[in-house]
C-alpha cells in the first residue's frame, strides 16, 4: 500500500529495524521514516497492542497507532520462537539502526540485545528506548507516559491553582522521547559516517519528563520554593495568562515592557509607569492584583472584539480553541499541517505531517500506516530473508 511518491529525502538508503510498540519508539521510527529511511516494523502475533487503543479508530486502527506508524513496512515475528528469532537477527544484521523498547534484559533473553546484534553488525546504531534508563532501583519497572508525568513533578505544576494535579492533555513524554530518540539516532549516524563506528543509544521516558521540567527544577534548586500549578499563567512572566471575555477567554502574552505598555494603552489602563508594574519582576511580584485589573477590562469585550483590539495595538494574543475550533482556524488551514490523503481503503483519511519544512516542502507520506504483517511477503520467502544486503 503506497502513497504518492516524492523525491528522495535525507535518510534515503538508511535501514531501520523497529521492534518497539506503543508510542515512544514507534514515533522515533516514524520520524526516521518521514526522513526517507526504510523502516521495518516488527510486530508480535496479533500486532502492536497500540492498534487497539481506542476508540476512536480510523480504518479499524487506533488513532494513537495511526499517528506514529506511517512510512513503515510491517512484519509479524514471534520472538519466543527460534525460527522467528533467527529471522529477526538476519534483519538486524543488515540494518543501519535497530530500535527496541523492551523491559531491561528482555532484548537479551530474546536474542536481539545489543551485544548479540553488534557481534553480527559492528557498525549498527542500536537504540534502547527505556522507561527509567539502565540504572537505578526502577530500571526493571514498566513505565508509561502518565507515570512519568507524575514521578517527574510535571503533573504537580499542571492544572489550576489549588486543584488536583493534572496530566498534560497529550502524550507529551512518549512523543518527546520519540523525538529525542530520532535526534540521537541522526547524530549517531553522522558520527558513524565520520568514524565508521556504531554505538548504543539510550533514551528514557523519565529523562524526557525531567527535561521538560528543567526550569522548574533549576528554579527550585536556586530558591527552595516548590513550584505549584498556576492554571494558564507562568510564574516568571506577567501578564502572561488567559483573561475572561463575555463569551470565552483570550490568552495574552505581554512578554516585555514594551508589550505591557501597548496592552495598557489598548485597555485604557494607566499602569505602565506605576512602581508595582514598571518592569517584569515588579509585575510578577504583584501578578494577582495585576490580573484583576486587566481582567476587569477584558470582561467588557467579546473574544473577537478583544483579539481585534489587541491586534491593533500589536499585543500578542490568541483565542483558547477547542480541537474543533482549532481546525476551523484559517491559520491552521494555512499551515498545511492537516493533510487530506487519498487512502485506498479509508475515506476522508487525514495525515498530520512532521512540523518542519525544507525549502518549503514537508516530508512526504510515502506509505500509509501498515496493517499488521502487511509486508511479510516483501521481506520473507520460506526461510529466505529478502532485505538486500548492504555489503
Amino acid at each position: 500500500m503506497r502513497a504518492q511518491q516524492m523525491p528522495p529525502v535525507p535518510l534515503d538508503g538508511i535501514r531501520v529495524l523497529d521492534f518497539s510498540q506503543n508510542l515512544a519508539g514507534p514515533f522515533a521510527g516514524q520520524i526516521l521514516g518521514d526522513l526517507g529511511a526504510d523502516v521495518i516494523k516488527v510486530e508480535p502475533p496479533g500486532g502492536d497492542p497500540a492498534r487497539q487503543w481506542g476508540p476512536p479508530f480510523v480504518g479499524g486502527q487506533s488513532t494513537l497507532f495511526q499517528v506514529v506508524n506511517r512510512n513503515k513496512r510491517s512484519v509479524i515475528l514471534d520472538l519466543k520462537e527460534e525460527g522467528d528469532r533467527d529471522r529477526a537477527r538476519q534483519l538486524a544484521a543488515e540494518a543501519d539502526v535497530v530500535i527496541q523498547a523492551l523491559r531491561h534484559g528482555a532484548a537479551d533473553r530474546l536474542g536481539i540485545g545489543y551485544e548479540r546484534v553488534k557481534a553480527d553488525n559492528p557498525s549498527v546504531i542500536y537504540v534502547s528506548v527505556t522507561a527509567y534508563g539502565h540504572e537505578g532501583p526502577l530500571r526493571d519497572a514498566p513505565g508509561y507516559d502518565p507515570l512519568m508525568q507524575a514521578r517527574s513533578g510535571l503533573m504537580s505544576v499542571t492544572g489550576d491553582a489549588g486543584g488536583t494535579p493534572a496530566r498534560v492533555g497529550t502524550s507529551i513524554v512518549d512523543l518527546g522521547t520519540g523525538t529525542w530518540t530520532a535526534i540521537a539516532v541522526m547524530a549517531a549516524l553522522m558520527e558513524r559516517q565520520r568514524t565508521g563506528s556504531g554505538c548504543h543509544v539510550t533514551t528514557s521516558l523519565l529523562d524526557t519528563s525531567l527535561a521538560w521540567m528543567s526550569y522548574h527544577l533549576t528554579g527550585y534548586l536556586a530558591t527552595g520554593i516548590v513550584p505549584e500549578p498556576m492554571g494558564s499563567s507562568i510564574g516568571m512572566i506577567a501578564p502572561y495568562q488567559a483573561f475572561p471575555c463575555t463569551d470565552g477567554s483570550v490568552m495574552i502574552a505581554a512578554g516585555n515592557d514594551d508589550i505591557f505598555r501597548r496592552l495598557c494603552g489598548a485597555l485604557g489602563l494607566a499602569l505602565s509607569d506605576h512602581p508595582d508594574y514598571v518592569d517584569n519582576a515588579s509585575r510578577v511580584a504583584h501578578s494577582a492584583r495585576l490580573a484583576e485589573l486587566i481582567g476587569a477590562r477584558t470582561r467588557k469585550h467579546s473574544v473577537r472584539a478583544l483579539l481585534e483590539l489587541l491586534g491593533d495595538h500589536r499585543v500578542p494574543a490568541a483565542p483558547i480553541h477547542t480541537v474543533a475550533s482549532a481546525l476551523d482556524d484559517p491559520q491552521t488551514a494555512a499551515t498545511g499541517m492537516i493533510r487530506p490523503c487519498n487512502h485506498p481503503d479509508i475515506d476522508g483519511y487525514v495525515d498530520v505531517p512532521m512540523p518542519v519544512r525544507w525549502d518549503g516542502r514537508r516530508a512526504a507520506l510515502r506509505r500509509f500506516p501498515p496493517t499488521a504483517g502487511e509486508h511479510q511477503g516483501d521481506l520473507f520467502r520460506g526461510n529466505e530473508t529478502l532485505w538486500p544486503r548492504r555489503r
